[in-house]
Formats: structure tokens, sequence, C-alpha cells
């Protein structure tokens, strides 16, 4: 049966309050949590006017007493921007907050221009996210005064310790040994994916990929699996999807495909960055396309799903078709320019759309 769950790195016009914006994606969670969907992911960027969540751990902090049931997760921590010390700290309290509620989501980061703030332009960011997320796991493993030496950053409290009082003594976290691990792949045949497998860590499909380019994913994580004699199941694969859902077609077309569409206001921002990024092979079916024949309409047809209840559904299901069988279906939050739109496609997905694909998945299996 799949599951869903919630992920948004959430793209606000760039005059929207800050205040609203934040308030519009608290409530787009605390809604999730309300309908049932398993679990909810953010992500971060402190140098993105439209991004505009600076952390994910502050961010799902401020959810810890208004929701009940939901696994949150940071979507991810970009993990060379901070002292892994610090990383490690706020976790395990984070988890604390949520009462075991928490999944650790990590990545070297995505955003150029939080790359140049944080003085990591030209620097190896894969180096730097190994180390910190080793740093991170030692320090939660180890006694203190900790001795952990690495080539960005070194961790001690050797010269301070004083134990029986608590001082030079590092927290750790609610669950044990540590939260769920789990990494972003935003990259066709991602050589990530196979190492983080490799580790016991799980995986998240973005959802800015062409259906093509998230197949690529599955045979990369199952061969991290075999690498350590881990079983290869589905049902731990997540996959984001940009979805709108209204009971009626033409209403849902509208709202995800015209001008002001806050799904086609995402992906032309999205559009602009991997240009810039010279990243544009995420939207091309076929590496030898030329770059200028990757047009913003071609990127949302192929990207988003709109529709009635049952449209949608059998979308989805042809979506899966084509990446390979997946556990949860992350819907993707995208800016509430209509709030009472934008909640009821959510209602709709949760009480409408996932019964359709599970009944139709169920009566697949029994045929087969």
């Amino acid at each position: 049966m799949m599951q869903l769950g919630f992920f948004t790195m959430p793209i606000h016009p760039l005059d929207k309050d800050w205040r609203l914006a934040l308030a519009e994606d608290r409530a787009a969670f605390m809604l999730a949590d309300e309908l049932g969907f398993q679990e909810a992911y953010v992500g971060e960027h402190v140098s993105d006017q439209a991004e505009n969540i600076t952390s994910s751990t502050l961010f799902l902090a401020s959810l810890a007493g208004v929701t009940r049931r939901i696994r949150l997760g940071t979507g991810t921590v970009n993990l060379p921007n901070r002292h892994p010390a610090a990383v490690a700290a706020e976790i395990a309290m984070l988890d604390h907050l949520l009462d075991g509620r928490l999944n650790f989501g990590i990545s070297p980061g995505g955003l150029p221009s939080d790359w140049e703030v944080f003085g990591t332009l030209t620097a190896d960011r894969n180096a730097m996210f190994l180390e910190a997320i080793n740093h991170v796991l030692a320090i939660w493993e180890r006694d203190p005064p900790y001795e952990i030496a690495g080539t960005y950053w070194t961790i001690s409290t050797a010269r301070t310790l004083i134990a029986e009082i608590g001082q030079g003594v590092m927290p750790r976290p609610l669950q044990r040994p540590h939260p769920p691990i789990i990494v972003t792949a935003v990259a066709p045949h991602s050589k990530g994916v196979t190492e983080a497998a490799a580790r016991g860590w799980d995986m998240i499909s973005a959802n800015f990929l062409l259906p093509c380019w998230v197949a690529t994913h599955w045979p990369r994580f199952a061969e991290g699996c075999a690498r350590i004699g881990r079983t290869a199941d589905p049902a731990s694969w997540r996959v984001a999807k940009s979805v709108f859902v209204a009971d009626e077609a033409a209403t849902a077309r509208a709202y995800a495909t015209e001008a002001a569409s806050p799904y086609r206001f995402y992906y032309a921002q999205m559009l602009t960055k991997m240009r810039s990024a010279g990243r544009l092979n995420l939207f091309k079916p076929d590496p030898a396309m030329a770059d200028d024949a990757v047009t913003l309409d071609d990127v949302c047809r192929q990207l988003v799903i709109h529709g009635t209840p049952d449209q949608v559904a059998d979308e989805i299901l042809v979506f899966r078709e084509e990446t390979g069988d997946f556990g949860t279906l992350l819907y993707a939050g995208h800016d509430w320019r209509d709030p009472a739109l934008a909640r009821r496609s959510m209602v709709l997905m949760a009480e409408k759309v996932l019964p359709k694909i599970n009944a139709a998945s169920s009566l697949g299996a029994i045929g087969g």
C-alpha cells in the first residue's frame, strides 16, 4: 500500500509578506497531520528570497506542539553550511521536542548563493558533507571528551570536561542510535544514493526530476543495499511529486497551468536556477537535447500532475509504472496563491486520490 507524505522547498512570490508565507507553510504541515499524512519534510536556504525557510530545524521546532502523529523531517540540513557539533546538538534536541517523530534529512546543499555566503563556493562540498555526517554520528556514539579530528572540523571537550556536573557532555537523540537518515536524490543515476543505501540510509527522489530520471534511482539504491546484505524494500523509497487536485478538471487545469499558477512560478524559478547552474539535463528526456529546446511549458507539462481525483489517481499510477514501485508519494507543497484551493487539493489527495491508488494497486496485485 502506498503511503502519503508531504515535502516542501517552498517557493513564494518575492513580494509576499514573510509572516504570511511562514504561516501558510506551517498551516500546510498542520493540515497534513490532520489528514493522516505519514511524514512531512521542509528544505532550507539562507540566501533565497523565494525559498525563504532559512532553518529546517527551527521551522520543525515550531510545529512540535501543534502536530500529533506525523513524522517531521529536515529536507534537508545542508551540512557543509553548519558546524557538525551544532547540527548534532540541534537534531538531538529536536528529536526530543518531537518525542521521537523526527527524520534526519541531509545533503551537501544545492544553492550556489548559500555556498558563497558560507565561503564554500569552490570547496569540495561532498567531502565536507561526508566529514560532517561522520562527525555528527561520532558525537552521538561516543562518550565525552569525543576527540574527533577531521580536515574541516575538530571536536573535543577534553580541556573543559567536568563530567560529574554535565559540562562538556553533548546530547543524544531520543531515537537510538539516531533518527532515520534520509538523503534527497536530485540527479539522474545518483551515485550518492548507492553510498547512502550502503550506510543503511533511505532516499527521497526530488519532484523536479523527469520520471525517466526518477526511475534510475532505485537500481542505484538496490546496488548499495546489496553491498551490505540489506533487503532493498521499495516501501522505503519516497518520491516527491507536484500534484494539484480539484473537484473540477477546469479548476485544476487553470490553477496548475495558467500564467499566475504557483506551480508554473515554482518551475520558472527552478528552470532559471538549473539553467544558470548548467543542470538543464534534469529537464531533458534526451541528454542530447539542446538547452534552448527546454521550455517552461514542457517542464510543467512533464512534472505537474493535475485534475480531478480520478484523473490524478490514474496519472500517478502511470507515473509509478514508469518509475517503478515506491512506498511513499510525497505531495510537493507550493505557494498557497488560493488558500481554499490549496487546502482542498490536500484534502482530496488524502481522502479521494490515495484510496483510489491503493484500491487499483490491490486489484492489480490480485489480478497478477
